[in-house]
Formats: structure tokens, sequence, C-alpha cells
């Protein structure tokens, strides 16, 4: 067993992230195909105990490098600017741990809701292969206090693989899960992310294309 890294992933998590890239992961579960779209496959699976749906998403970004598809993903002031359901996002040191707190704006009359996680990105060589990998769930630590009228999200986990597809694009892997919380009906919540997913990748490649023009 790996011993785990600064954030509390193991190399394994992070050998696992690059395996599912070259070689989706989707026996011996009940992974079903959600949608296909710009170059995207989303797969989910549904977690009995929440009601609630993991996903994993594989296919291409075209026009997007897969190191400026990294440094896009990890500029936290630069995704103030791209994604509209930003609050507040900053890093801050925390009894020498850095976590990333996070506020995301929910529609009227739901509450917003914020995140405390820590992540990590490293760039792996396999097999000659350049793979970059952020992993990112929420503090087991609360560094940051709960606020008045938001609600805390304590179950999210998110894994993103990326390396070049050959041409000017990424080859992407990414796992995606969180429980908001709250009283809004799984059906509800399951909904936004089936529409979330492919909006956030749609707007992470735009951001890509701006941020080039921006440096």
């Amino acid at each position: 067993m790996d011993s785990p890294t600064a954030g509390g992933f193991s190399q394994e998590q992070f050998r696992e992230a690059c395996a599912e890239l070259q070689q989706p992961a989707l026996a011996g579960a009940d992974w079903k195909l959600l949608m296909e779209t710009l170059g995207i496959s989303i797969y989910r699976l549904l977690d009995q105990e929440t009601g609630l749906y993991e996903y994993k998403v594989f296919g291409v970004l075209e026009g997007c490098p897969p190191a400026l598809l990294a440094d896009v993903y990890m500029d936290l002031d630069y995704r103030k600017q791209w994604d509209q359901y930003v609050k507040e996002l900053y890093e801050k040191e925390c009894n020498g741990e850095t976590v990333v707190y996070w506020e995301v704006k929910y529609p009227f009359p739901m509450s917003n809701r914020d995140y405390v996680y820590v992540r990590q990105r490293q760039e792996l060589d396999v097999e000659g292969r350049k793979i970059y990998v952020v992993l990112a769930q929420s503090s087991t630590e609360p560094h940051i206090a709960e606020r008045l009228g938001v609600i805390r999200v304590k179950g999210y986990k998110q894994s993103l693989a990326i390396e070049s597809d050959g041409k000017q694009g990424s080859r992407v892997f990414m796992y995606y899960f969180d429980n908001p919380g709250g009283q809004i009906p799984s059906w509800l919540i399951n909904w936004a992310a089936k529409n979330g997913v492919p909006s956030f990748l749609k707007d992470l490649a735009k951001a890509c294309q701006t941020y080039l023009k921006k440096t």
C-alpha cells in the first residue's frame, strides 16, 4: 500500500486515473452510458446509499493541449472569470496544508453550496506517455468555518487525467461525485449533473482558447 502524498492522496490513486485514460474501467459495476456529445462520452453509476450518481467522462477536447488544459484547470483566479457559478474561490494554508475554499451559486430559492477540499497535480511518465493528473477530495478537517445560509458539501471527489490526442488537443478522463446535501430531490441533483458536466467541459475548452490569448 502506497503511503499518502501531500493532500492525502496515494500514488496508487494517481496510477488508477492514468489507467482509466488508457482503458476505461466500466466492467464489474453497473456503469451506464448516459450521453455522447461533442466527442465526449459520459457514464454514470448509481450510488445506492445516496440515490445519486457517480460520473466518468471520456473523450477528446480539441484545440486544448494537455499542459495548457492542466494549467487552466488549476488556475483558480482565472476560473472566477470563466465559470459563472463561482461565488467565491481561493486557496488557504491551514495547519501546513493547502486547502481550496469554493462557494457555488445555486438558483433561488436554494441555498448556495460550499466546498473545502484538497487537491494535487502530478505529471507522470507512463511508458513514454506524459500524463497530467489532478486529484481532489473534500477535506476531512474543518479548516474553514461553515457559513450561515450556505450548505457545506462534505462528499466531493474528482479525478482528472489528461494526455495529448496526438494532434493539438487532449484525451481526457474525469471522475466526479458530490453530494450537495440539503433538501434537494435526488432527481433534480442528477438532472443538474447530467447537464452540468458537458457544460463545464465546453466552458473549460473555451477558457483554454481565451487563456492562450491572455498569456
